[in-house]
């Protein structure tokens, strides 16, 4: 562990056992999860969805397998406590509780505990932190008042334990998504509650070290201090600072308002998909060919790939996500993303930044190669990574709506005998590339790819060396 990061644990630990009583790891997970089932139990109702944490076991020492994943039984509790977790260099749990034995989102049940990652604390940021969660919701800057602060080793993990379990329906986990984007601007403040600069987002599932466990990458042991008792939603919804961010649990469900009948007759192969044949995963988005010649295009994919550098270092980890996932977008092969992941790494490891950047980071970001995140949305790559992606204008429309209408537009034009903008359509590569070699004449190839957007083959194809100073 690096003095200040030491220092920091140090004076945080110190501020609040001096106040707070602290709690062991068992107790810690018995609060939050009380209603998990006992070993041989099987809720055919799911009235007991279970907790699922991950966990490092020295067997796996060299494998490929990087975290074994365990259900939280309430009666082998303790003895899987001391086996699997205390002292262990890498565990990990969220919030949510499952209806099956995988912890992924699609299979979250209910939320008991909405957590929130705060980085780079010492004891100024703690006493502001303690200070501000004194505050109602309309006070400025205020911050709702824990029932949990765990010392992680950089910084804290705010615990807010409901007192009724949300149920996790679909339109509910968007607005508990929304409603911790919101939470965490309010929460992270830079040289107030943060010693760093980028607010970090983070899911609903995010899973965070383990009570009881040691932090492999500083070596303390991670920290529970009981702060406040249990919370409710409204308590939490009085704090967003956009109303529009708070949770409403009566809308657990945006209803259609048109029967079978006429769904079938206006959306003919979204009936057949889901209806007649049960397929209720959403439609992959369609960006992985080019549509005339039905050949394989990683331009997205590329894109994102030169974007490296843009990345700061709060970010880094979510770069690389987001990478797994524009792959699985266009379809790039496993094999080729690992190669394509590695080097980025080796890049972003080179950034100065407090928390070192590591294998480790790598392979969990490499789990999300999954069909899961075929439709993982543009603004969310925005909020984890911090880069601004520019939208295709098309007003809100589909492409050949929004296409028939500047047909139409070009045609009364032309009726008419007005001029169009971009009468032959959207200019070529090879016009993009000369006009940027004409308007800068001492350019070099590696400028004109930064700022066109155009791929390096692409550019050195209609590169024209009379054009060179």
């Amino acid at each position: 562990m690096s003095d200040n990061v030491l220092n920091n644990f140090r004076e945080c630990y110190e501020l609040l056992s001096n106040v707070y009583d602290q709690v062991n790891g068992e107790d810690f997970y018995r609060y939050i999860f009380p209603d998990n089932e006992n070993s041989g139990e099987l809720s055919s109702d799911f009235s007991h969805p279970n907790a699922i944490y991950l966990y490092h076991d020295e067997q796996d020492e060299g494998a490929k397998r990087r975290l074994r994943r365990r259900i939280m039984l309430n009666d082998t509790w303790a003895s899987d406590y001391m086996d699997y977790v205390e002292g262990n260099g890498m565990t990990l749990c969220s919030g949510l509780t499952y209806h099956s034995r995988s912890n992924k989102l699609q299979y979250a049940q209910t939320m008991n505990a909405l957590i929130f990652d705060l980085d780079g604390v010492g004891r100024s940021e703690l006493e502001h932190v303690l200070e501000r969660t004194t505050g109602s919701g309309d006070v400025y800057r205020s911050i709702p008042k824990p029932t949990f602060i765990v010392l992680s080793g950089r910084g804290l993990h705010l615990y807010y334990v409901f007192d009724e379990p949300i149920a996790l329906y679909p339109n509910i986990k968007l607005q508990l998504k929304s409603l911790k984007h919101d939470l965490t601007f309010r929460i992270w403040e830079y040289k107030g509650t943060s010693q760093v600069e980028s607010i970090q987002y983070q899911s609903i599932g995010q899973g965070f070290r383990m009570v009881g466990s040691t932090n492999s990458k500083y070596g303390n042991t991670v920290t529970a201090f009981k702060i406040g008792g249990k919370v409710s939603l409204d308590f939490l919804n009085s704090y967003a600072i956009k109303p529009e961010n708070r949770v409403d649990v009566n809308r657990p469900y945006r209803p259609s308002k048109i029967d079978r009948a006429t769904a079938a007759e206006l959306y003919p192969e979204w009936y057949q998909k889901v209806v007649v044949e049960g397929n209720k995963r959403p439609n992959k988005w369609n960006i992985g060919y080019r549509k005339k010649k039905q050949v394989k295009d990683y331009a997205l994919y590329e894109w994102w790939k030169r974007r490296v550098t843009e990345i700061e270092g709060g970010h880094r980890y979510f770069y690389l996500m987001c990478l797994v996932i524009y792959a699985c977008k266009c379809d790039v092969p496993k094999k080729q993303l690992k190669v394509d992941i590695q080097a980025c790494f080796e890049v972003l490891r080179a950034y100065k930044h407090n928390n070192e950047l590591t294998q480790d980071d790598v392979d969990s970001a490499m789990e999300c190669y999954s069909k899961d995140y075929y439709n993982f949305t543009i603004a969310d790559i925005e909020i984890l990574t911090d880069v601004r992606i520019e939208r295709n204008k098309r007003n809100y429309q589909k492409q050949e709506w929004h296409l028939e209408d500047i047909r139409s537009k070009k045609a009364n034009m032309k009726r008419r005998g007005q001029p169009f903008r971009n009468a032959e359509g959207r200019p070529s590569k090879q016009q993009i590339v000369l006009e940027w070699q004409q308007l800068h004449p001492m350019g070099r190839k590696v400028d004109c790819i930064r700022d066109t957007g155009l791929s390096k083959p692409t550019v050195l194809k209609w590169w024209r060396k009379e054009f060179e100073a």
